[in-house]
């Protein structure tokens, strides 16, 4: 989808990284420059690109990569605000050699702000921004999350559509701009989906008392194996079909879904039921059905279960890694390429630059 499209990644952490990534599943040229003399083992999210090293601090080294830049239609850096202006890469200086630059910058706290400039780390921003706040039952301190929820979702696939939107202007008016990618600002507008189930005045539910964090119908249960089984049967119709399968269609405990005061004793009784079989019993009763009830895998799991498997979603290789997504016209996306060495293209990426 994006041959033709050579986007430069300045080497850095997380989602950075990963949003290249994603750019160069997608079709992009990426070229990833790698710092100059690290040692380090290829990245599994540097699949795909390809490894220039350069020390930019260097004077020749900084010729090379503004020669890059001249080539290039996007650039993904992600640094603390004013890195790039010391090193002498800033937006302007970088649209001064390439006016339709989409010049990408990936932060935390975003490019302004009082904690522009602070250090932290994925937990902190989901923190500040209120998402982490949902991530624990009530009296309960949160849990941490993986970092799907701040790095990823709120940042990287955020960076990369802000890149693309900027592609597709630069296509039509030859402009570039600057996309400000804030973990922050990601982790917060991701919650639109959670508060638009909260009517306009209303207070925003405590934890525990919400649409999804609350009932017994919207979580996860512990099983004789040890396993989990996740349970999210919201819809009246989905609710009947999963009180229909665990023979509680009559029963008084589970007749009003939707009052919160019957949640815990509800909660409790398939607490209890969950518990007398191993996960594998109730995957396969459930299995075929719309009662909204899945089995809770490792990614070791997921890559054998069935519906998985059919997908492609995990590939095949030695290292337990997954295909690309999304993916187009039905088509299963192959194996990724093996991630580069540092450096691997350097001398291949100065011949094409005529340098």
């Amino acid at each position: 989808m994006l041959s033709g499209i050579r986007i430069v990644e300045i080497e850095g952490l997380g989602p950075a990284p990963f949003a290249a990534m994603m750019l160069a599943e997608l079709g992009a040229e990426v070229i990833v420059v790698h710092r100059k003399g690290a040692a380090a083992a290829p990245n599994l999210l540097d699949r795909g690109k390809r490894s220039i090293a350069l020390n930019l601090k260097d004077a020749g080294d900084a010729a090379v990569l503004r020669a890059l830049i001249g080539t290039a239609d996007g650039l993904i850096e992600g640094f603390r605000p004013g890195v790039m202006e010391r090193l002498g890469f800033s937006p302007e200086a970088c649209h001064a050699i390439r006016p339709r630059l989409v010049y990408g910058r990936m932060t935390g706290w975003g490019q302004d702000g009082p904690r522009a400039h602070q250090a932290g780390h994925d937990l902190n921003y989901i923190g500040l921004a209120g998402a982490l706040w949902h991530a624990s039952l009530p009296g309960e301190p949160p849990l941490t999350p993986p970092t799907l929820v701040g790095d990823i979702g709120g940042g990287a696939l955020y960076l990369v559509a802000g890149m693309l939107a900027g592609l597709l202007q630069a296509a039509r008016t030859g402009r570039g701009t600057v996309v400000d990618a804030a973990i922050v600002d990601g982790a917060a507008h991701m919650q639109a989906l959670v508060l638009s189930l909260v009517a306009e005045g209303a207070a925003l539910p405590q934890r525990g008392q919400g649409m999804l964090d609350g009932p017994h119908w919207s979580r996860s249960y512990a099983c004789a194996c040890g396993g989990h089984v996740a349970v999210q049967c919201l819809e009246p119709q989905f609710y009947a079909i999963f009180l229909d399968r665990l023979g509680l269609t009559d029963d008084p405990a589970f007749a009003r879904q939707h009052d919160p005061a019957t949640w815990p004793e509800a909660t409790a009784r398939l607490a209890g039921l969950f518990a007398r079989h191993p996960r594998d019993h109730w995957t396969a009763l459930f299995d075929g059905s719309d009662a909204c009830v899945a089995p809770v895998l490792s990614p070791e799991a997921s890559r054998a279960d069935p519906h998985m498997a059919a997908r492609g979603t995990w590939a095949a290789t030695r290292r337990l890694q997954p295909r690309a997504a999304p993916r187009f016209d039905g088509q299963v996306p192959a194996d990724p390429p093996p991630p580069p060495a540092r450096d691997a293209d350097g001398a291949a990426i100065r011949a094409e630059l005529g340098l």
